[in-house]
């Protein structure tokens, strides 16, 4: 922005680096964008990272009212292929971070990425939970490194 500022009639070196210093630091101050989640290739994106890993891990993403990632949490790691959820645990973080949805993910270290049965009863109950403290489960994916399945989008919440 130096360029363009130093190109202003009547503005010279020493004010257009006054001003170019000045919107820098105005730029760092603010705060950045958090990243939204609008769909479920959003939420994965986030996630795949933990995809191929030996055990299972059970995750949440934390969002706020415009659906902007508040945080992300290991809320518990597993064997390879089960992991213990509790909503205690699940709704313990968004919570303190005063959330308004979350989002929960676990990874299969098979790779194959269909719902258990265990899976489904998992995500019924934190869905409830959910509505009981006003922090809605927004979806439940399950995913290894190169793909996902989403509950929501699959009509199963």
């Amino acid at each position: 922005p130096y360029d363009r500022i130093a190109s202003v009639k009547g503005i010279g070196a020493a004010k257009a680096s006054l001003i170019s210093a000045a919107l820098e630091l105005g730029r760092r101050r603010l705060p950045r964008r958090r990243r939204a989640i609008r769909s479920p290739e959003d939420a994965f994106a986030l996630i795949s990272h933990i995809g191929g890993r030996d055990r299972e891990h059970f995750l949440e993403i934390m969002l706020n009212g415009a659906h902007e990632v508040l945080g992300v949490k290991t809320v518990t790691i597993g064997l390879v292929n089960k992991t213990l959820v509790h909503p205690r645990e699940v709704f313990a973080e968004p919570l303190k971070e005063r959330a308004t949805a979350i989002i929960v993910a676990h990874n299969h270290p098979s790779g194959l990425v269909e719902p258990s049965e265990d899976d489904m009863q998992v995500t019924r109950k934190l869905s409830d939970a959910g509505r009981l403290l006003g922090i809605p489960l927004l979806d439940h994916l399950v995913f290894s490194d190169t793909e996902y399945f989403s509950i929501a989008e699959a009509g199963l919440m």
